[in-house]
């Protein structure tokens, strides 16, 4: 990254404040016990975790809304949740980070997701999950459709949070889809790797290198591989950006008529990847609305991505994290 690009970038990551962005997916509680451990169970060959405290974060959709929040701008969250005490947690969380949620509907016979992490000494020892996964009922479609309908003209993109938990389904995106093009808004994906023939004509597709893998059929080893992925799934999906993430390698961005461009990104310690996607396609979504090319927006999103996974637990970002994380970037690539 060049030292002349600075200053765009600075100026693109601080217009991210108040572009209204709607979210859509799975909405899910995550839920954090926190402890140490200083012996194994005699019960069992287990680790007795000594709780500290406890703590619950939005997850799922609800996580890449906070990431809008926190980056300063204003999210709208659309999904189900339950009629129960964790839905009632979940809502009170949004508001308090100020995410909308008013696209947020309850189905009695639909529990609000629940991941619980058990974390000792830094390390998540084990994970509950507490969820029911079938699609979601037609009357439930037409409600969140008609929704999206009566604000999509707010909204200066959409972003679609795919975490297979049965909101993101065909009847679905086969009413949005069409929606956001005719009212010419961008709609980015993260996906689920078994959905990937769902999201055809979406504007901005954002898979990890191994979600990308199972979507093209074989397994992504090296350059060549990565590029010839790339290719066939942006003719074969029609989108206009696959953003494809490669870990602590960075990103790869595929356009059509374009050749490819490597994102590198700089050596660090990783502590959570957990939440990583939600980052990118948040700051990315971001960084487009407010300007930025597809290749700055992926400078953008790649740094938000380093900042986050240097965290432990479900985390967020802030446009000063973002900015001081390009600064490192420049200074060690001199």
């Amino acid at each position: 990254m060049k030292r002349q690009n600075f200053t765009k970038l600075k100026d693109i990551i601080s217009s991210f404040r108040d572009k209204k962005i709607l979210v859509i997916g799975d909405l899910i509680l995550d839920e954090f016990i926190w402890g140490k451990v200083s012996r194994i169970s005699p019960e069992a060959p287990v680790p007795v975790v000594w709780v500290n405290n406890e703590s619950f974060m939005p997850g799922g959709a609800s996580n890449v809304a906070n990431n809008i929040s926190s980056l300063g701008g204003k999210a709208h969250i659309v999904g189900m949740v339950g009629n129960d005490e964790r839905a009632r947690i979940l809502k009170g969380e949004l508001e308090r980070r100020g995410v909308n949620i008013d696209g947020v509907f309850a189905d009695s016979e639909r529990p609000t997701i629940l991941k619980t992490r058990v974390i000792a000494h830094q390390q998540q020892v084990v994970r509950i999950d507490r969820e029911k996964v079938d699609h979601i009922r037609d009357s439930s479609i037409k409600k969140i459709a008609g929704f999206i309908e009566s604000v999509i003209d707010e909204m200066d993109g959409l972003v679609v949070e795919d975490y297979g938990k049965g909101l993101i389904t065909p009847k679905l995106l086969d009413r949005i889809i069409p929606m956001a093009k005719k009212k010419k808004k961008i709609i980015a994906v993260d996906p689920k790797e078994k959905h990937f023939s769902y999201y055809k004509g979406v504007t901005v597709l954002t898979p990890n290198n191994t979600e990308a893998s199972r979507a093209a059929g074989f397994e992504i080893k090296d350059k060549a591989s990565l590029k010839k992925a790339g290719l066939e799934l942006l003719k074969k999906l029609k989108v206009r950006v696959l953003l494809i993430t490669l870990g602590e390698e960075g990103m790869m961005v595929f356009e059509e008529g374009k050749s490819p461009r490597k994102i590198e990104t700089i050596a660090q310690e990783v502590f959570d990847v957990s939440g990583a996607g939600d980052t990118v396609v948040s700051s990315y979504m971001l960084s487009l609305i407010s300007g930025a090319n597809t290749i700055q927006a992926a400078h953008i999103a790649n740094c938000a991505a380093g900042v986050v996974v240097g965290k432990v637990g479900i985390a967020v970002v802030t446009q000063d994290e973002i900015i001081n994380r390009i600064k490192e970037e420049i200074e060690k690539a001199r």
